[in-house]
C-alpha cells in the first residue's frame, strides 16, 4: 500500500481521558496531516566545555526530525519550560501550553576525545516517556554520528519504523563542462556531510553501489577503455576486478544480499545478458538468453527474484525472474519506457525511472506491476535507490541547458518532501547503504 502521513494523536483540545487512550504514534499510512509539532531544547552539558557539542548535536538531532517532513520543531523563543537537568522531572503542562507532542531531552559530556550522549523521549499529552533513555559512546570526531544515532531512535519510537538517518550514500562527484566531465566515487553521510573521495578522476566511473553491510562498493570502470566492475573496499581502498574476456563489457553491477554474489549486464557479440558471479569462487552463471538488452538487475529482499529492465517487447520495460533464471514475467504496462528498477528493502515496492511524452519521472509500483505512483516529473530524472528502511527514495536529476549540472535529490514514497541534497558540485548516481554498526 502506498504510505502516507496519518496522525491519529488526540487533538490538541481532547479531554485528558481521551488523551490517555491515545499514546503519540505517527502511523504512517493513509491521509495526509499536518507534521507533528515538537520540542528538543538544547541538551546539557554536563561537563564543563561541553555546552557547544551539545548545541551541535541537539540541532542536528532536530534537523534530521524536520528533514522527513513528519516533524515540525517548535522555537525555544516559545518554551515555558526551560528544562535546566538532563535528571529533573518535566512540566508537561508547560509543554501543552505551546502544543508540543513530542519532546526530546539530552545530555552531552566530552570528557577528552570520548563523547557521552544521553537522550529521552516524551509523550507530552500523556506525560509518559516512550521507551527507556538511552546513551551512546563515541569520539568527538564522529558527534554526527551519535546526533543521527539519537535521531534514529526518536524517530522510531514515534513512527514505530526503523530509521535511516545514521547511514552513508556512495555516489558519483562531477566536475567540469559537460563536454569534459571529470567523474570519480564519493561517500557521504545521509545528509551531504563528512564527504570522502574513493577513487581519482583519471577514468570514468559510474553506478557504485553498496554492499549490504556497508564494507563494500561495487562500480564501472573505463579505466581500460571498456567498461568494467570493480569491488572496492571502503574502508581500505582495496579493489578487485571481475574476470571479463576480451571484447566483453560488463556494467551495472548489485551485490546479493549475501554480499557474495554478484549480479551484473555482460555486452559481448552485439548481445547483453544478466550474468552472476561468485565472488568467492570466481565461478560465473549466464541468467538470460534472449536477443533483447536485458540490464539494471537488482535482487528481492530475500534473494529468490530478480527484477530488471529489458526491451524484449520492443521497448524498455520491467521483468522479474527467479534469482537462478528462467521465463520472465513483465509487470510494466503503463505509458512510456520504464528502466533502472530497484527493489525495495520491505519487499513491497519496486522504484523506477520512467520516460514518457518528453519528461522523466521517479515512480514505485508493487511486485506485480499494480498501483503503479510516479513521485517526481522534470527534465531527466534517474537512478532511484531506497533509504535502509524504505521509506524515502533518492535519484539524481539533471538540469536542462548547455551546462547540465546533475544533483541528487530525495523524495517520501508518498510523492511529499521532495529534497535536494547539499553538496559540493555536481553529484548523480546514488546508492543509500545500510545503518552503520
Amino acid at each position: 500500500m502506498i504510505v502516507r502521513l496519518l496522525t491519529i494523536l488526540a487533538v490538541l483540545m481532547l479531554g485528558t481521558q481521551a488523551i490517555a487512550q491515545a499514546p503519540l504514534r505517527l502511523e504512517l499510512s493513509e491521509g495526509v496531516i499536518e507534521p507533528l509539532p515538537f520540542a528538543v531544547p538544547i541538551f546539557q552539558a554536563e561537563v564543563a566545555g561541553s555546552e557547544q557539542m551539545a548545541a551541535d548535536i541537539s540541532r542536528l538531532v532536530a534537523e534530521d526530525l524536520i528533514g522527513t517532513g513528519l516533524f515540525r520543531q517548535i522555537p525555544a523563543s516559545a518554551f515555558i519550560s526551560q528544562h535546566a537537568s538532563f535528571t529533573q522531572a518535566v512540566a508537561f503542562a508547560d509543554w501543552r501550553a505551546i502544543n508540543a507532542q513530542a519532546l526530546v531531552t539530552g545530555a552531552v559530556a566530552v570528557n577528552g576525545a570520548q563523547i557521552i550522549v544521553k537522550f529521552r523521549v516524551y509523550d507530552v499529552f500523556t506525560g509518559t516517556e516512550l521507551g527507556e533513555g538511552l546513551q551512546f559512546v563515541g569520539t568527538t570526531d564522529s558527534w554526527r554520528r551519535m546526533a543521527h544515532k539519537v535521531a534514529d531512535a526518536v524517530y522510531s519510537r514515534i513512527t514505530g519504523e526503523a530509521g535511516y538517518f545514521d547511514s552513508r550514500v556512495v555516489y558519483v562527484s562531477e566536475t567540469g563542462p559537460k563536454d569534459n566531465r571529470a567523474k570519480r566515487l564519493a561517500i557521504m553521510d545521509f545528509d551531504g556531510a563528512n564527504v570522502q573521495f574513493l577513487t581519482d578522476s583519471s577514468a570514468i566511473v559510474l553506478a557504485p553501489r553498496f554492499s549490504p553491510t556497508g564494507d563494500r562498493v561495487l562500480y564501472t570502470s573505463y579505466e581500460s577503455g571498456f567498461p568494467r566492475i570493480n569491488v572496492l573496499d571502503v574502508a581500505n581502498v582495496g579493489r578487485q576486478q571481475l574476470t571479463t574476456q576480451p571484447g566483453e563489457m560488463a556494467f551495472s553491477p548489485r551485490f546479493a544480499r549475501d554480499g557474495r554474489q554478484v549480479i551484473y549486464s555482460l555486452a559481448n557479440g552485439g548481445n547483453t545478458d544478466i550474468w552472476r558471479t561468485d565472488l568467492t569462487t570466481g565461478q560465473h552463471s549466464r541468467l538470460t538468453s534472449a536477443p533483447s538488452i536485458e540490464t539494471a538487475p537488482s535482487f528481492s529482499p530475500d534473494g529468490t527474484q530478480i527484477v530488471f529492465e529489458s526491451d524484449r517487447s520492443g521497448n524498455q520495460q520491467i521483468y522479474i525472474m527467479p534469482a537462478s533464471g528462467g521465463e520472465p514475467r513483465r509487470i510494466s504496462f503503463g505509458e512510456g519506457r520504464y528502466g533502472s528498477p530497484v527493489w525495495s528493502p520491505r519487499g513491497d515496492l519496486i522504484a523506477f525511472t520512467k520516460q514518457n511524452a518528453g519528461r522523466f519521472h521517479i515512480g514505485v509500483m508493487r511486485t506485480d506491476g499494480s498501483e503503479e505512483r510516479l513521485l517526481t516529473a522534470s527534465f531527466l530524472d534517474e537512478g532511484p535507490t531506497w533509504s535502509p528502511n524504505g521509506r524515502v527514495i533518492m535519484f539524481s536529476r539533471e538540469t536542462q541547458g548547455v551546462d547540465g549540472a546533475s544533483s541528487i535529490y530525495s523524495v517520501d514514497i508518498t510523492g511529499r518532501n521532495l529534497r535536494r541534497l547539499a553538496t559540493n558540485g555536481g553529484a548523480s548516481d546514488p546508492s543509500w547503504g545500510p545503518l552503520q554498526p
